[in-house]
């Protein structure tokens, strides 16, 4: 069973990573800039004064709390829940970002800044953690399959 803790302390490790830098991509100002200021997803910062934009939210951790009770818990395996609650907040993430990024791109003197990358950079992580949870249970369902034939492995 090394091989599947393995993968199911990676995908926890990568959910974990995914949902740093999407709470480091949502809470932060510097999405964009442009000549004279920046601005995030709540905020419009222009000099010294900010103004607020109306609210968006999110919903990654239900992903990250699923696969830590499943690495400290033994037997039964919820392992296609928790991949699939990873590929969904992949999916969320990246039809938010692909928005922004169309909503933002055609604007003149308007760059992409931090932020914005934190919150691509969370996609991989997120898909990345749904697919090693998804191995580990292939592998949990595989062993349990093969456990009564006489087969050393």
């Amino acid at each position: 069973m090394g091989v599947k803790r393995s993968l199911q302390s990676g995908g926890t490790l990568l959910g974990f990573l995914a949902n740093i830098l999407t709470i480091l991509s949502t809470a932060t100002n510097y999405w964009i800039r442009y000549s004279g200021g920046h601005s995030g997803l709540w905020q419009e910062c222009s000099g010294a004064t900010c103004s607020n934009i109306p609210c968006q939210s999110e919903a990654r951790i239900v992903g990250l709390v699923t696969g830590l009770r499943i690495l400290c818990q033994e037997g039964d395996s919820r392992g296609r829940t928790t991949s699939a609650i990873f590929f969904l907040c992949g999916l969320l993430l990246l039809i938010a970002v692909t928005g922004y990024t169309v909503k933002n791109a055609w604007k003149n003197d308007v760059f992409f800044s931090w932020s914005y990358f934190s919150g691509w950079l969370a996609l991989p992580f997120s898909v990345l953690a749904g697919f090693c949870f998804l191995l580990a249970d292939t592998i949990m369902q595989s062993t349990d399959a093969i456990s009564g034939f006489p087969v050393c492995l």
